[in-house]
């Protein structure tokens, strides 16, 4: 699709990723990446590069599946241990919990903040009858949602910790959305997603959604050679709206 819109006449409802789309998190995840893997990288490897490795790796996943991703990478091999392992412990658990603690120190010590393209296309959307959802691997996706102030724009979330209960699988795999998908009773083909992370744009692109967005340069080149169906934007002041939801006769 060349045009950069999302089309309510075939479109009923839009579910957001959140980090790096609704919440401007995906630095402060990023840093605190760096901060737990060059501690525990010294005199292992070469350091944590913060754009690529970030990308490549760990954006977009599940906080243990990344840890295990981006080690595999590097070719190290550590223990699963425990959620009663120490932060920092040279585990999957412990490096997780580390990085858990950095982030929360971070969003604690400077805030969460929205941005205001997508929070300008969410009263849009809504304003022309569309549902809205929101989707995050993060177990404290609700929370930061809350902290950013924009949770009553959503119909519903579904984060991390939905994730854990129901033991839905982290992205590339599409089943986060699809259960927004389920909880909205609607059809795929009739939701489109909106992503930055590049697992969280393949997801869409599984899950069989009317349109996927691809937000960001890294994530459009990335994502480029999908079929109809996906929108390449840089920013979300770029997607425009386009008709209108009606509303079901009785």
């Amino acid at each position: 699709m060349d045009e950069h819109v999302i089309d309510l006449t075939v479109i009923s409802a839009v579910v957001f990723d959140t980090d790096g789309v609704v919440t401007d998190t995906a630095r402060g995840h990023a840093a605190a990446w760096k901060h737990v893997f060059d501690a525990f990288l010294r005199g292992r490897s070469e350091p944590f590069d913060i754009r690529d490795d970030y990308l490549r790796h760990v954006d977009g996943r599940p906080r243990l599946d990344g840890i295990r991703t981006f080690l595999a990478a590097r070719g190290i091999t550590v223990p699963e241990g425990s959620p009663a392992d120490e932060p920092g412990a040279p585990t999957v658990h412990g490096l997780g919990l580390a990085k858990d603690r950095s982030f929360l120190e971070q969003a604690g010590k400077y805030g969460v903040a929205a941005f205001p393209p997508t929070v300008a296309l969410l009263h849009e959307l809504r304003r022309r009858g569309a549902r809205t959802a929101a989707g995050s691997a993060s177990l404290h996706g609700r929370r930061l949602v809350t902290s950013a102030g924009v949770m009553h724009l959503f119909d519903l979330m579904v984060d991390g910790n939905d994730a854990a209960l129901m033991n839905l699988p982290g992205t590339p795999d599409p089943a986060l959305f699809l259960e927004a998908a389920r909880r909205l009773d609607l059809p795929a083909a009739g939701i489109a997603v909106v992503a930055s992370a590049l697992p969280a744009v393949e997801a869409g692109r599984r899950g069989g959604f009317g349109t996927v967005v691809a937000v960001g340069a890294k994530a459009g080149a990335k994502a480029g050679d999908a079929a109809g169906g996906l929108v390449v934007v840089g920013d979300l002041s770029e997607l425009g709206v386009r008709g209108r939801v009606l509303p079901l006769r009785g």
